[in-house]
């Protein structure tokens, strides 16, 4: 696997303070891997491949626009932007989505991509955080997020492309949610310092910068309640969506 610069784009480590982030993601692709059909899959976004592992006995293909984030992967991969596949028609039984439409400002043309490359029959998993828990105070305040999504208006999304769109939610233990509105209090006092958003105006290279650098800073070293997170802290559900970590969009059919 890749050994990646630690930044808010990526999941690149599970040491100290990020344990908790990185088994939210190891636990998105097992929760989803049973939901997939057997055949080859497209893993689009996958970054360092840290959990693809999971899918098997699947063949998989990881996609990321990140060539260094590819190396060492034990599997195909491609350099490539979601929103453009170098893929023919019909390619593959599926395609998975973690933690990717947030990261482009049109989310729709991955949803699109995905619809294309999979078979008539085929499904596409898209998993993403939930704006109504992830937002703050509906701000978008992750700089490397470009959009963020509810229930609704995923679903909207998927059904441009699927004839047939559901979305479950993928919730945390309450060992997970005390850390995580933790991070959250912390956030919106740092937040406090600035109420007219002055941040907004910042180049997005420099927001991103201090976004990296205070990520690092809080999360050098884990407590034992983050070192203890593991996969089995997270669990798929279809009711309270509101209240959800992430959405988990399904989407069976492309449209023709």
């Amino acid at each position: 696997m890749s050994r990646r610069p630690v930044t808010g784009e990526r999941v690149t480590t599970p040491a100290g303070g990020f344990n908790p982030t990185w088994q939210r993601h190891v636990a998105a692709y097992g929760l989803c891997a049973p939901l997939l059909p057997r055949g080859r899959v497209v893993d689009l976004g996958c970054g360092t491949g840290h959990s693809f592992e999971l899918l098997g006995p699947r063949e998989t293909v990881g996609v990321d626009l990140d060539a260094p984030s590819l190396q060492g992967q034990n599997r195909e991969t491609v350099v490539a932007d979601m929103r453009a596949l170098p893929f023919s028609d019909d390619s593959f039984s599926a395609a998975i989505a973690v933690q990717s439409l947030e990261h482009v400002p049109d989310p729709e043309r991955i949803v699109a991509e995905a619809a294309r490359v999979v078979e008539p029959e085929g499904m596409a998993i898209f998993v993403t955080p939930n704006r109504l828990t992830f937002s703050v105070d509906g701000e978008i305040v992750d700089p490397y997020h470009y959009v963020e999504l509810d229930g609704t208006e995923l679903k909207q999304l998927l059904r441009r492309s699927f004839q047939e769109v559901r979305v479950l939610g993928l919730f945390g233990s309450p060992a997970y949610m005390d850390i995580y509105e933790g991070e959250r209090a912390r956030l919106r006092r740092l937040l406090g310092w600035d109420p007219m958003r002055l941040r907004r105006l910042l180049p997005q290279g420099l927001r991103r910068s201090l976004y990296d650098w205070g990520l690092r800073r809080t999360r050098a070293t884990a407590t034992g309640a983050e070192a203890r997170i593991s996969p089995d802290d997270f669990s798929l559900r279809a009711d309270g969506l509101d209240d959800a970590l992430d959405l988990v969009g399904i989407a069976e059919r492309p449209r023709g």
